[in-house]
């Protein structure tokens, strides 16, 4: 595209994602004024998406579009905030035509509203690579409040909200490995649900916490290791839905099954600690312990099974 057609485009295709923000300045400059927020700390994240790596290549790019602000809000999530704002830079493959742009507009359109941020500006370029998308997300939490990895205590039990496994299955049918005839599997993968809904909960009980991107055992492990602990964790205790649990009565060796459920990644639910004798919100299971210590312990059955890396590493 010109130098013309690009600003045309991102006028006619990003200029209402920014519902309005007067800091936005209808991206017209090269910066955008953030607001202060009397009372309020401003907590900042950044995720990148990227084709072949965290979606499939052909990915319908309105799913993509959401995606990449999904998984930013999971991290907004685990720190126990509001979302607020975002910032967008992306690669558009020379591949995509005017109505692929269109649609992955669309898509974050539709997120934008539903989880109430603004566009504050960003980047568009055209590169000859896959689709990627990198997207900085801001959101607001009481001064001071603000639910970090390493505020966890000796004692304190380790809790993970909703089902876990679901993602890695759905990838797994998404490359045909695995049957998903209702397809339950395969959204879960595709279109993360951040859980935005339990930031109230989180800030009232959690003394340390993290968004299961990479793997409930690793990213309890970043908990364990951010707070100076020791992880165990009990995998018979794991939350499954009931396709994993099929899945998983299914497999010949079941102590395999649950290992590559809890480390498979892309869940998008939240592990936090608590205190011993926290009364525990619906929606949580216990699923481990932080005691004295370094290292993880990961047993099923009562035994000590070896986790490998636990869970999705970047490099």
């Amino acid at each position: 595209m010109s130098e013309r057609d690009e600003f045309d485009e991102i006028a006619r295709l990003f200029r209402p994602l920014t519902r309005g923000a007067p800091g936005a300045f209808d991206l017209l400059d090269d910066a955008a004024v953030l607001p202060s927020r009397p009372g309020y700390d401003l907590v900042v994240t950044k995720d990148a998406v990227v084709e072949g790596v965290h979606f499939p290549e052909g990915e319908a790019p309105d799913m993509v579009a959401r995606k990449a602000l999904r998984v930013n809000l999971s991290d907004l999530a685990a720190k126990g905030a509001e979302p607020f704002a975002c910032f967008m830079a992306l690669a558009w493959p020379r591949r995509y035509e005017a109505r692929d742009r269109e649609r992955f507009a669309l898509g974050l359109a539709a997120d934008l509203e539903t989880y109430g941020l603004s566009l504050m500006g960003g980047d568009t370029v055209v590169a000859p690579g896959p689709l990627w998308v990198s997207i900085t997300a801001m959101g607001w939490v009481p001064e001071g409040r603000m639910i970090r990895r390493g505020g966890a205590r000796a004692g304190d039990l380790v809790l993970v909200s909703g089902s876990i496994g679901d993602a890695t299955l759905g990838l797994a049918a998404v490359k045909g490995e695995i049957k998903d005839p209702r397809g339950r599997l395969i959204f879960r993968y595709r279109l993360p649900d951040p859980r935005v809904d339990l930031r109230d909960e989180l800030r009232r009980i959690a003394t340390a916490a993290a968004d299961v991107s990479d793997g409930l055992v690793a990213d309890a492990g970043h908990i364990a290791e951010a707070s100076g602990l020791r992880l165990e964790l009990d995998l018979d205790a794991l939350p499954l839905s009931g396709p994993a649990a099929s899945w998983l009565e299914r497999q010949a060796d079941p102590k395999a099954g649950l290992l590559r459920l809890a480390t498979g990644g892309d869940d998008y639910e939240i592990v936090c600690a608590v205190p011993p004798g926290t009364q525990r919100p619906a929606g949580f299971t216990v699923v481990g312990r932080l005691v004295e210590g370094e290292g993880i312990a990961v047993r099923i059955g009562g035994q000590a099974v070896d986790a490998g890396p636990g869970g999705f590493r970047h490099l």
